[in-house]
């Protein structure tokens, strides 16, 4: 999608600070971060939000999860752990109209989020 903010970075129009690539997921630190660890797992292919998955989604979303789970370990995270959020649509508070996987950690993160 020539709008997507993650599209352009996808595409290497928008610059990221990438943390991990392959041929379906994109991982780069989040730019204006929550937590000392605070990065997003993306898919390249646009899908807007986890409301419009298809069944044939569902082997790459259990790739981002199992990316990101990867990638906090590699971060630190993996004794203490952290938080994967997944905002869905304006009420779940989602700013990108681009599926995306946060992952929050390096301290100790309260309940409810806010």
């Amino acid at each position: 999608m020539s709008n997507c903010l993650f599209c352009k970075i996808i595409a290497g129009e928008i610059p990221s600070k990438k943390l991990y690539e392959d041929e379906e997921i994109l991982a780069f630190y989040d730019i204006n971060p929550m937590a000392p660890v605070h990065f997003l797992v993306i898919p390249k292919k646009h899908i807007s939000n986890l409301m419009e998955l298809e069944a044939s989604d569902a082997a790459l979303l259990g790739r981002m999860f199992y990316k990101a789970q990867e990638l906090a370990k590699e971060q630190g995270c993996g004794e203490k752990g952290g938080r994967f959020v997944i905002n869905t649509k304006t009420d779940g508070g989602q700013t990108v109209d681009h599926l995306h996987i946060h992952f929050l950690g390096g301290r100790a993160l309260g309940w409810p989020p806010g």
